[in-house]
């Protein structure tokens, strides 16, 4: 949300953002010592989440306990039904755009079920770098507050002998909406983030009192990006007024 406001303020301020999430660390790794400028694409994984594979009819069905068993990570319960829903790498696509000062056609999502490549960087030349790790949150967490330097730690190593298989999908955005809402959001630009990220909030809350299908948080997300008030050169105060009007409407949807 906001995202042009937030780098107005870091130029002003000739300040950095080192960022902290494992996939947008990774492409801060990976961009070390390169030109930003030939960078081609930027590439974030994703895990699947708990229901990769899984037709509509299941995921019709799904309960709150089932999203909240995420097969590689440990996170709070507003992330991890996120994560299911597939929206936390919509929004993560939605911030790399502002972190790395690219264009949305330059990212894309691949999932990658293992969650050892956290994201890579593809470059002019076809090139492609990826960081590898383990799924601990603690090294990209560390790396911001070290850099430029890396310092020792008794995390967890990568053992090659016991990952030997790395794959990768294509998103489904036919079953996995959200995704498909996210990139949606951020062509169009303006609130629209702000707008999906509010409703988002709601229908997530409403989901874990199974007051909403996860299917049906897609639907209200949809709508609300339908009737909310679009503004292409929001200010802050249309910022606060676009979250508190996305919120009502998917209320009122649900």
């Amino acid at each position: 949300v906001a995202g042009e406001l937030v780098n107005e303020s870091v130029a002003e301020h000739r300040v950095a953002i080192l960022p902290v999430d494992s996939e947008h660390s990774a492409i801060f790794q990976c961009l070390a010592g390169e030109s930003r400028s030939k960078a081609e694409k930027l590439i974030l994984t994703a895990s699947g989440g708990p229901f990769r594979g899984k037709d509509r009819a299941f995921l019709e069905k799904v309960t709150p306990a089932d999203a909240l068993k995420h097969p590689n990570w440990h996170m709070g319960a507003k992330v991890t039904i996120d994560s299911a829903s597939m929206m936390n790498k919509g929004f993560e696509v939605i911030e790399a755009k502002w972190l790395f000062g690219v264009q949305p056609s330059q990212i894309e999502v691949v999932v990658h079920p293992q969650s050892v490549i956290h994201s890579m960087v593809q470059f002019e030349d076809g090139a492609v770098k990826a960081q590898l790790g383990m799924p601990d949150m603690r090294l990209p967490i560390q790396y911001a507050f070290s850099y430029p330097d890396r310092i020792s730690s008794s995390f967890d190593r990568l053992d090659f002998s016991k990952c030997t298989n790395l794959t990768f999908e294509q998103p489904d955005t036919k079953r996995f909406r959200n995704l498909a809402l996210a990139y949606e959001a951020m062509y169009r630009g303006g609130n629209m983030p702000c707008i999906v990220n509010a409703a988002n909030e709601v229908v997530v809350a409403s989901f874990l009192k199974d007051g909403i299908s996860f299917l049906g948080m897609s639907d209200v997300i949809e709508k609300t990006m339908e009737r909310a008030t679009f503004i292409a050169n929001p200010t802050y105060d249309d910022y606060v007024a676009t979250d508190a009007e996305a919120r009502k409407i998917a209320a009122s949807l649900i």
